[in-house]
């Protein structure tokens, strides 16, 4: 049996780091730092651009070409309004699980990839080992699209990229991207008494939203991929405001929305038939300004075949867990844009755990997941 007690050592400080996305990771990273230039990695600390916080790319080994590069965040999301019966910032062990914010995800699968580390610092390698640790992605993959210029020119050419998001330790060969959006209707102010002389921004809303569920029923009936629980692309409205008071007609009303498409369709053609509902709604109320549409976040999809062969090498590294597809989205499709080989592997389940209160992780797949990063280490 894989012994897993340096990696729960190590899960354990990461777990009391608070590292929620609105808060600075420093604490973390110069710790995590301190552990891989012991273990005699090359590190580079790649900043956030208000320097609150950092992510880290590591090396060892020969050359920059080859070799598995690691794939892991350090941030969690908060525990705020969530009722837990364990400290969310210290490692309960409980025999068979461990419970912790963080221990899904993903702070598990960086903790079993910084004990690799330290065994690679006493191993001769025949190929690199190289980690990207990064920040803000449970806030949209914000930081990894920042330290991307950086990693362009640090990472070389890995045979394979490992993102490590809850899988169940199965190889996840593809999820699909996001884009979020801010949609902000006008109207015209004026008192309620007389509210059938003005034009209500949440009446044009309204319109919006009835456009955009019609628009759904198309996408459904669209492209579709049958490895995802929703196979097709989805639109999501999440939050609508508007109005200043009971008494005055609404002269703006904003709604944030999302969509989530597969990732062989560009996402560009979802947002243009997005716009295209905002203009056919506008033709409608040419009185005041036309609704208007701005992107605020987008993150790419991922998508490898899985017939390639380095699926295959991955799955054998992984213990043949078998094959899936993300429910969810993570920073692989930035990797795979750089041309790389990239396949989701980590343990946990993101449906049983992730971001809920009691967050755990079953030991029998932190010691998968050391195994797989054993296999990493001779191959």
């Amino acid at each position: 049996m894989t012994d897993i007690t340096r990696t729960l050592e190590i899960l354990d400080r990461l777990i009391a780091f608070p590292t929620v996305s609105r808060d600075s990771n420093l604490d973390l990273i110069d710790w995590v730092q301190n552990l891989l230039q012991t273990a005699e990695f090359d590190v580079t600390r790649i900043w956030s651009p208000d320097c609150t916080k950092a992510g880290l790319f590591a090396r060892i080994g020969p050359g920059v070409d080859g070799g598995v590069c690691l794939s892991a965040h350090t941030d969690v999301v908060p525990v705020d309004g969530q009722v837990w019966t364990r400290p969310p910032f210290q490692l309960t062990d409980e025999g068979a699980r461990v419970y912790g914010r963080g221990t899904t995800d993903m702070k598990g699968f960086l903790a079993s990839a910084l004990a690799l580390a330290e065994r690679a610092g006493e191993t001769p390698l025949s190929a690199p080992l190289s980690l990207s640790i990064s920040y803000d992605e449970e806030i949209g993959c914000v930081g990894i699209r920042h330290m991307m210029p950086d990693l362009k020119q640090l990472i070389g050419n890995p045979r394979l990229v490992i993102v490590g998001e809850p899988s169940s330790m199965q190889v996840a060969t593809g999820h699909k991207g996001k884009a979020a959006l801010k949609v902000t209707c006008h109207g015209q102010a004026g008192h309620s008494a007389l509210a059938p002389q003005f034009v209500s921004a949440i009446h044009i809303a309204a319109d919006f939203v009835q456009q955009t569920r019609r628009l759904q029923n198309q996408l459904a009936a669209g492209p579709c991929d049958d490895a995802y629980s929703l196979p097709y692309s989805t639109v999501h409205i999440g939050k609508i405001t508007g109005g200043r008071a009971l008494n005055i007609v609404p002269d703006t009303a904003q709604l944030d929305m999302e969509f989530r498409h597969l990732a062989q369709i560009p996402v560009q053609d979802i947002q243009s038939q997005i716009e295209a509902v905002a203009h056919q709604v506008s033709r409608a109320y040419p009185l005041v300004p036309p609704i208007t549409v701005e992107a605020i976040n987008t993150y790419p999809g991922l998508h490898i075949d899985a017939s390639d062969k380095c699926v295959a090498w991955a799955d054998s590294l992984a213990g043949h867990f078998g094959m899936t597809k993300a429910p969810f989205g993570t920073e692989a499709g930035f990797f795979a844009g750089l041309g790389l080989k990239t396949v989701v592997i980590g343990p946990g389940d993101m449906a049983t755990d992730g971001h809920k209160p009691d967050e755990g992780l079953n030991k029998t797949e932190l010691r998968a997941c050391d195994a797989m990063m054993d296999n990493i280490l001779v191959s």
